[in-house]
């Protein structure tokens, strides 16, 4: 990397930050580039605005962690990792491997094989490629194949079968329909039936890819697969070594030495119904400080994990590879094994428990006055749910909770009051995006998907939690020690400016001029609360903001509207959470557990680690509750439903069903009334001839097609298109063109007559 030297002017020109940028062997913070150019004090905003520019002129490319690369264009030459034809029977590719910042549920640019028949014959599905792309209309690639490299060393989830062919496999990846040979001798016993991973061999068969059986998994229609499938196909960790085992079976009892004694303050766990791991619990009682008239004292204690995860041990080992626990509907992947996740470091009633806890003072008006951590040993007056404490807040109180009205609950709700005036006032974002959960029936079939309910109670909670986060992120910052933060950059000005037109389409104004303000978005939301609008609206915000991370630097925390944010109240479950426990134990000097000094140097690495392993779970989460969904939903084929366009994009439109929340596809092709064009402004589909307009969050009817419980498809019909022949006026076979109509443009694909966007 170029050595920079102080200049008279310390601010360097955009070329030379896209330089420095571009020597940097990985993608860099403004932390580096500032230091790399000696850029202190009032000029770091300089710098700042600088960095906005450039991304917003497309130069650079926000990474994870709020690291900088530049722009998102593919490389000139590349390895191309082919899908297979798409509808149109062109041969689609994607890169061969994506760099672990980039957002993986982005987009990608479709990337069109060039057909050459002098080369020979053309690839295959799961075959890799070298090749040169070039770019096309509307940002897709054609790529020429340079050279053949052969089939990728990859391992996939895929269900096996049995004919007069031979044996199969058919890929569990919607993205990924190709059927697989099985090799003679290479089934590993599979039956039919059973989902099973295997291995991709080199060579074909009857112009398909081979593949081996390198595990069995279990029956496809056991109701348990979706979750099994979704551990397997992310490489999920889930069984500990015998080392981690050991030491949790091993770990030394707590004592007082280093804590206050905590054990006479009646702490109360509020968690689900169904929650094994309690981590966190709270108390609150009025501010006894005359000055502090209608305030609260606020205690916030969490499981002391650190006692028992020492750093660089088997255990620490353990907990960074997995970076969290998964939550399924049907099973935990904890980050800790049992003994410590259910057990040791569960808050558990009536039994004592070493924890780390925060003492926050606050106003009447929630702001908070002043606040210290301690490192304690407690034991939980009571394990309760949101539904119980909602429930005794409503005054119907049970056995449990009426005795803890009066001491407990009463001075909880007081406090969260407060907190919630002072979160209106400084503006957060409120999105209203129910959760769905899944109801088994005794034989572990989906007896319904149903939405999760929100009670005043969750949201205390979460009040309280944020309140002890925002501390711990204080008290590192000022005892100058490191923090992993959780950041929330502001939403890019490219994405809010496409969601300024998509709500100038639907008569809603953003203002133009100055930054987004998280307040801004949450006053639209009410504005358009319960009208039909309102599930679009919360949408497209919700597309429109960055990813929110980890990261040693604090960017602060756009949707929560916090200058700094930490994760402090989730230890057992997150191993950003136990870095901060370490952090915090260093800097009071309270016993052992402590962040080593040489943990510093890697907390960049660690972050960029457990930010991923954090997407891999949002999408094992995610894929779990689609298959539920579908299987749910797989013998109502031909029922109708009532939805509302939840996306729209050059395949068809997207439809989030009521009763379910359900989200399938309704083809582009089923659309048989007119030629629809892509409007991408206004997120619509537009008929060329008659005008007809599906819009974002329009109102639809659908008929249920098809539902694949294998890989959690689920395709729609409108229900007012009725089902035949395509009598659109001069249709194009190629499908949707975004802006201009749609040129012939033959699979040779020429340069200008391509409309892929």
């Amino acid at each position: 990397m170029t050595d920079r030297r102080p200049k008279k002017n310390p601010l360097p020109t955009k070329a030379e930050l896209l330089d420095f940028i571009r020597e940097s062997p990985a993608p860099v913070g403004k932390r580096e580039i500032a230091r790399a150019f000696q850029i202190r004090g009032d000029d770091r905003q300089a710098l700042k605005t600088m960095l906005r520019e450039l991304a917003e002129e497309g130069e650079l490319g926000r990474r994870r962690g709020g690291r900088l690369a530049r722009g998102d264009a593919l490389p000139e030459v590349t390895v191309l990792e082919i899908v297979g034809p798409d509808s149109d029977g062109e041969l689609r590719a994607r890169p061969a491997t994506r760099p672990r910042d980039i957002d993986e549920d982005a987009e990608p640019a479709p990337i069109f094989i060039h057909r050459d028949r002098r080369r020979g014959p053309a690839p295959g599905p799961g075959d890799r490629v070298l090749a040169r792309l070039s770019r096309l209309d509307g940002g897709a690639y054609e790529a020429r194949i340079i050279r053949h490299l052969g089939g990728a060393p990859r391992r996939l989830v895929a269900l096996f079968s049995r004919g007069d062919a031979g044996d199969r496999l058919l890929p569990v990846d919607r993205r990924d329909r190709h059927e697989l040979v099985v090799p003679a001798g290479s089934a590993g016993g599979a039956k039919p039936g059973e989902l099973v991973e295997a291995r991709l061999l080199p060579g074909r068969r009857l112009g398909l890819r081979e593949a081996a059986v390198v595990a069995r998994l279990g029956k496809a229609d056991d109701p348990r697969s979706a979750s099994l499938i979704a551990i397997h196909r992310h490489e999920i960790p889930v069984e500990f070594d015998a080392a981690a085992l050991r030491e949790a079976e091993t770990a030394p009892p707590p004592t007082l030495d280093h804590r206050e004694d905590l054990r006479a303050l009646p702490l109360v766990t509020i968690d689900d119904a169904d929650a094994r791991d309690f981590d966190d619990a709270v108390f609150a009682e009025p501010d006894s400080d005359p000055e502090n008239a209608g305030g609260w004292h606020l205690v916030v204690a969490i499981a002391d994990v650190a006692w028992y995860v020492r750093p660089d041990g088997a255990l620490d080992k353990a907990a960074r590879l997995r970076g969290n626990s998964v939550y399924f509907p049907d099973r935990v992947v904890p980050m800790l094994p049992e003994r410590l996740s259910n057990d040791l470091c569960s808050l558990r009633p009536d039994e004592e428990r070493p924890c780390v806890a925060v003492h926050i003072w606050i106003d009447r008006d929630g702001r908070k006055r002043r606040h210290f951590f301690t490192r304690a040993l407690m034991r939980s007056a009571a394990r309760l749910t949101y539904l119980q404490v909602q429930n005794a807040r409503d005054g119907r109180a049970d056995a449990d909770t009426a005795p803890l009205v009066e001491p407990a609950l009463a001075a909880l709700f007081g406090a969260y009051d407060a907190l919630q005036a002072a979160r209106a006032k400084r503006g957060t974002l409120e999105l209203d995006l129910p959760e769905r959960r899944v109801r088994f029936a005794e034989d572990g079939a989906v007896a319904a998907i149903e939405p999760r309910p929100r009670y005043d109670s969750h949201r205390l909670i979460e009040e309280f939690m944020v309140a002890a986060n925002i501390c711990a992120a204080e008290t590192l910052e000022h005892r100058r020690q490191p923090c992993m933060y959780r950041v929330h950059e502001e939403p890019a000005p490219a994405k809010i400016e496409a969601l300024r037109e998509f709500l100038d389409g639907l008569g809603h104004r953003l203002a133009r001029g100055q930054r987004p303000r998280p307040g801004q978005f949450t006053a639209l939301l009410r504005k358009v609360e319960g009208t039909p609008h309102a599930p679009a609206v919360n949408q497209a915000i919700l597309r429109a903001q960055s990813q929110a991370v980890y990261s040693p630097e604090n960017l602060g925390h756009f949707g929560l509207a916090l200058e700094r944010y930490g994760h402090f109240t989730s230890p057992i479950r997150r191993y950003a959470d136990l870095l901060v426990h370490r952090a915090l134990i260093r800097a009071l000097g309270a016993g052992p557990g402590g962040l080593p000094k040489t943990a510093d140097a890697a907390f960049a690495e660690i972050a960029a680690h457990i930010s991923d392993t954090e997407r891999r779970a949002a999408t094992a989460e995610r894929e779990t509750m689609d298959r539920y969904v579908a299987a749910f939903l797989a013998d109502r084929v031909g029922a109708q439903f009532a939805g509302r366009i939840s996306g729209v994009t050059r395949a068809g439109l997207f439809v989030a069903l009521d009763e379910t929340g359900a989200d399938g596809l309704v083809p582009l092709s089923s659309l048989t009334d007119d030629y629809y064009l892509l409007d991408e402004k206004t997120q619509s589909l537009v008929g060329r001839h008659a005008g007809r307009r599906f819009r974002m969050g329009e109102a639809v009817r659908v008929r249920l097609m098809e539902a694949v419980p294998l890989t959690g498809g689920l395709i729609f019909a409108l229900a007012d298109m009725a089902p035949g022949a395509d009598r659109r006026p001069g249709r194009n076979p190629r499908g949707p063109r975004s802006g201009k109509g749609g040129g012939k443009g033959g699979a040779k694909g020429r340069k200008g007559k391509r409309r892929r966007g």
